[in-house]
């Protein structure tokens, strides 16, 4: 490797955990050709120098790559991310994986309920796997409705959901599929995560009151009245929060179906239904 490559990837080794990786990315988003740039075999000529270094020091200040390139990865599918808006999270795909079990049938015409939205990108997936379902995706966010609008034509499924700006929800009606993932953290957990979150990821998206559980109360007393006999619910819920949470539901006539652990064998999500 030649001296400008090592000089970045010291820098990076510094302050994160893999810093060949970040450097690769952070090249090839300044490629000037067409090809993907090897590392071991890199040209500086290959690049544009004014894009790399403006990037490269963006990062050093702590902003996620997927914040850089406004783009994140999630399911199958490329999303567009910004300040705005809390990036989807691997583990969160796990939602996707049990309403995939849970319902096999693509070809149901499904309504699907998906309160705190963000970037639209469970409600996005669940449209492009259940393609003759009808989704409606909530969000208290203005801007973070705006950009799963986004996201929803990007991937050529705005048909198919309808996005609201509300407070959870602003209507009674019937669902098969309700999903959820809403903030969970309480105040003291937001300060112990990353600067990374707390400088480059929204507030709103990630804190609650009541110590984290504000959202598990308020939704246990709105879901039953959303959910038939043969209606289910997936809430997603932070990695301590199972036993409280589950209580919670118990105690507004909800009943757990499955407690799910993601694969780092923690709590993730209770599959839940009317007894």
């Amino acid at each position: 490797m030649n001296k400008f490559v090592l000089d970045h990837l010291h820098r990076l080794k510094k302050k994160f955990a893999n810093p060949e990786l970040e450097l690769r990315i952070l090249v090839n988003k300044s490629s000037i050709k067409n090809k993907e740039i090897i590392l071991s075999n890199f040209n500086i000529e290959d690049i544009n120098l004014i894009k790399f270094n403006n990037n490269f020091q963006r990062r050093m200040n702590n902003e996620p790559i997927s914040k850089i390139f406004n783009s994140k990865s999630f399911w199958k599918y490329d999303f567009y991310v910004t300040s705005d808006v809390l990036d989807p999270r691997p583990e969160t795909e796990l939602i996707l994986e049990n309403i995939l079990e849970y319902f096999p049938v693509k070809e149901k015409k499904l309504n699907i309920l998906d309160m705190c939205t963000g970037t639209g990108c469970i409600a996005i997936c669940l449209a492009k796997e259940y393609l003759n379902s009808k989704i409606f995706a909530t969000d208290l966010s203005f801007k973070a409705i705006e950009i799963a609008k986004i996201n929803a034509k990007n991937l050529n499924c705005e048909n198919q959901i309808h996005f609201v700006c509300c407070d959870l929800i602003n209507n009674i009606n019937k669902y098969d599929i309700i999903v959820c993932n809403p903030p969970y953290l309480s105040e003291l957990e937001y300060k112990k995560t990353t600067l990374e979150i707390r400088k480059y990821e929204p507030k709103i998206a990630l804190v609650t009151t009541k110590d984290g559980y504000e959202f598990y109360y308020r939704l246990s007393k709105i879901i039953p009245k959303l959910l038939d006999k043969k209606s289910i619910a997936f809430i997603e819920i932070g990695v301590l929060q199972a036993k409280k949470t589950i209580n919670i539901f118990k105690s507004n006539n909800m009943n757990l179906v499955n407690l799910v652990k993601d694969i780092q064998n923690l709590d993730r999500l209770l599959i839940l239904n009317k007894p």
